[in-house]
């Protein structure tokens, strides 16, 4: 068994579209509708493969009750090389800080709270496990290695 994906209810489906593929590097693989009672988009992180599904719901479905953020869920965690950037990045597409004491002065854990209300929690990965879980950019990746041919 694994869990498959989790689903946060959002309340403006383009805006959280645009904020979690644009700010945090998910894309979309998958969209639907549900019975004309709302729109759900399956994002997915491309290193990690973990998934998130935004559902929104028009007015008259049994399932657009009151919003409260976060019902139950209490983050999402993410991690890569610079929360700090991720973070400005993140802000400018409509998150806030998180309030309180919710991140570390070196930067290594920044909390945010995305349009809808749910916190975000941006980790710091080490070196080693950035070399071993995030991609390469183009100019850094392994080149080919160029053929050569046996000498017998």
């Amino acid at each position: 068994m694994f869990l498959d994906y989790a689903g946060i209810r959002v309340t403006e489906l383009d805006r959280s579209v645009k904020f979690y593929r644009r700010g945090l590097g998910l894309r979309e693989i998958r969209r639907g509708s549900t019975d004309g009672l709302g729109t759900w988009v399956l994002l997915e992180d491309p290193v990690s493969h973990q998934r998130l599904e935004l559902n929104h719901y028009v007015p008259s479905s049994p399932f657009a009750t009151p919003f409260t953020p976060g019902e139950g869920l209490d983050h999402l965690g993410f991690r890569m090389p610079s929360p700090r950037r991720t973070a400005a990045k993140l802000l400018r597409l409509g998150a806030s800080m998180a309030p309180g004491e919710a991140s570390l002065p070196d930067g290594s854990l920044v909390y945010v709270v995305d349009p809808d209300g749910i916190w975000i929690e941006l980790i710091q990965t080490s070196a080693a496990d950035a070399r071993r879980i995030l991609p390469r950019s183009p100019a850094t990746a392994a080149r080919p290695r160029s053929k050569r041919t046996k000498r017998r």
